[in-house]
């Protein structure tokens, strides 16, 4: 195709998904509009974006009318219709908007928008830049099976219409690989990095999250009374109100964060086997602390998941499962002690963009195995890899040992991660994809 042709160095970045929970393409158009780039950011606005995508001067929201699917009919014939009104949807809001240089789209999910996203670039004259998080089809094939024929239809579809992308992108070295030999497209590797934002919270912040946490989740609210009348108390933290002063609370419980989307490539009932031996372990007498464990986000097994939680009676263990504000994720993981991952790509071939986020507030992770977390997860020097709920009950219990006391493994990862100087989201960025865009189209 021929280079672009006007569009002003305009770039749209495109999501078929909720705009608000698709962070990667948030933290795109913000180094797009870094770098004086008109962004048009296209997607479903369900949840709000992150307030520096809503201040930003360059960049402008466009929503995506929201298709909730048929109800009559046989599932094939919805799934048909839906994919249908869906690429004339997406087909007529990117014509409505003004001419692009670059179009910048995310996969999954690809069907349709690969190919609506193509026929776009060609009515504008645009370059198509598809950035791989991983393949539709193979998370298609969690709930058909990989020999389904819509699986099938997918795979062909993906493969054949990913390569009149004119760039590609992609988040692991194992998915560039992949791409190369099974589609032959060629991608460079912009692997997820933490945005600013995501380090180590002051205590004095701590505090303050707690205490409106407190407000919705009774398991940030204080358990004890505190000898002073001056101080305000959450589960982890009191402030003397006379000086402003916050402390850590004497005996508090360890708090464990998880993050997830509740679909099928995460098995939360790992997790909660784990807390059953981790309660048992504590009953035996093993000197433990009590756990606070949250579990972040939205999704469609949600509701099944809660059923769950709701029949396990722990004494020393609280689970919340709040959905947080944009701004309160980061605060909440950089005052964590622990971070849990359960995420096992559909592919093998992505990364949990959850841990990247805990590896930029220093908090260790425990995370379960697949095919290429090493490229992320250093067992025994940033983590631990765990690979059923009766490794992770061990790690649980070698790393809360003597909790808050003792300075075992927990510090020692948490002190590597201080040290390991990550690189963050916008230098990654300005080596990897900055090059790809020309100056002038």
């Amino acid at each position: 195709r021929a280079a672009a042709a006007g569009g002003a160095g305009r770039v749209c970045v495109a999501v078929l998904g909720d705009l608000g929970r698709s962070p990667r393409m948030q933290y795109h158009a913000l180094s797009l509009a870094r770098h004086g780039r008109g962004v048009a950011l296209l997607g479903y606005l369900r949840d709000r974006p992150h307030g520096d995508v809503l201040r930003s001067g360059n960049i402008r929201l466009v929503p995506v009318a929201d298709l909730r699917g048929l109800r009559v009919g046989p599932k094939l014939l919805q799934y048909v219709i839906k994919v249908i009104v869906q690429a004339i949807q997406l087909l007529y809001t990117m014509l409505k908007i003004d001419q692009p240089s670059y179009i910048l789209l995310q996969n999954p999910p690809g069907l349709p928008s690969i190919a609506v996203a193509w026929v776009a670039c060609l009515f504008w004259r645009s370059k198509l830049i598809i950035d791989w998080h991983n393949y539709g089809y193979t998370i298609m094939s969690l709930s058909h099976g990989r020999n389904h024929p819509l699986v099938q239809i997918a795979k062909w579809y993906e493969k054949l219409f990913g390569r009149l992308s004119d760039y590609n992108l992609c988040v692991t070295n194992a998915m560039k690989e992949d791409l190369w030999v099974n589609c032959n497209i060629k991608a460079v590797t912009l692997y997820d990095k933490p945005a600013s934002y995501f380090k180590e919270t002051p205590l004095e912040l701590q505090h303050q999250l707690y205490m409106k946490l407190a407000k919705d989740y009774e398991p940030f609210k204080s358990r004890t009374e505190s000898v002073s009348s001056n101080a305000e108390m959450s589960a982890f933290t009191e402030m003397d109100e006379k000086n402003g002063h916050v402390i850590k609370t004497r005996g508090r419980p360890a708090l464990l964060i998880s993050s997830t989307s509740w679909t099928e490539d995460e098995d939360f009932s790992v997790l909660l086997k784990a807390l059953e031996d981790y309660e048992r372990y504590i009953n035996e007498g093993v000197k433990l602390p009590s756990l606070v464990c949250v579990i972040t986000g939205k999704g469609p097994l949600k509701d099944y998941y809660n059923r769950l939680i709701n029949k396990l009676h722990f004494k020393h263990i609280q689970i919340c499962t709040p959905w947080l504000e944009a701004e309160d994720y980061p605060l909440l993981l950089g005052s964590a002690d622990l971070g849990v991952c359960l995420h096992k790509s559909s592919s093998g071939l992505d990364l949990p963009m959850k841990v990247v986020d805990m590896f930029g507030c220093c908090l260790p992770v425990c995370a379960i195995h697949f095919e290429c977390l090493h490229e992320l997860v250093k067992h025994n020097e940033n983590g631990l890899i765990f690979r059923d709920s009766n490794e992770l009950a061990e790690q649980l219990k070698m790393l809360f040992l003597g909790f808050p006391k003792l300075e075992g493994k927990l510090h020692n990862f948490r002190k590597n991660l201080r040290v390991s100087k990550q690189l963050r989201w916008d230098e990654s960025w300005d080596q990897t994809v900055l090059p790809l865009l020309g100056r002038n189209d």
